[in-house]
């Protein structure tokens, strides 16, 4: 009698290559978690993140603005961007927080952990570049305000990514009715 060993496929149609990627079939299947804050089922997360990323981005543009220019014009926008990207950063920041710590599938995937690590560290290096530039914006751009802005800039980047790793493949914060555990 042969006897034949079965292991089973992966019925998700997307690679598994933890840590960056890591599909599942279970979540593939599920409906989906809900955010703990949203407005008739509506997540917020979502919406508080795009003036932040806009706000950010705009500040490594300004910043080349400056450095090609040298007009005053470039150096203002990049403080007020700066200021206006990290006051929005936080309130997302305080958003994502709390589907972080209600839901357990977030902190049970790489993708959690990674955009709450490279969140609060944009956050910081936004912080440092604001404050470099509060008393004198123009002086600092060039190195330092520069190299700040293109670092917050790729890591907003790949954090997006990770964001969207939990969004669309973990099925975190949309409109479903899995449960907040692990399914």
């Amino acid at each position: 009698m042969e006897t034949t060993e079965t292991t089973p496929t992966s019925s998700t149609p997307f690679p598994n290559i933890p840590p960056v990627i890591e599909s599942n079939d279970s979540e593939y299947r599920d409906s989906g978690v809900p955010s703990t804050v949203a407005i008739a089922g509506h997540p917020l997360h979502p919406l508080s993140v795009i003036f932040p990323i806009a706000f950010l981005a705009a500040a490594l543009g300004s910043d080349i603005g400056y450095w090609l220019t040298h007009d005053f014009f470039w150096a203002r926008a990049s403080l007020w961007l700066i200021g206006l990207g990290l006051a929005g950063g936080i309130l997302a920041a305080a958003i994502g927080l709390s589907d972080f710590l209600k839901i357990e599938r977030v902190r049970k995937r790489t993708a959690g952990w990674a955009h709450l690590i490279l969140n609060v560290s944009l956050l910081v290096l936004s912080l440092v570049n604001f404050l470099l530039r509060l008393g004198d914006a123009e002086s600092r751009i060039v190195p330092w305000g520069l190299l700040l802005s293109l670092i917050v800039g790729t890591l907003v980047s790949i954090s997006g990514w990770f964001g969207a790793e939990l969004s669309y493949r973990h099925k975190i914060g949309v409109v479903g009715a899995g449960s907040r555990r692990y399914p």
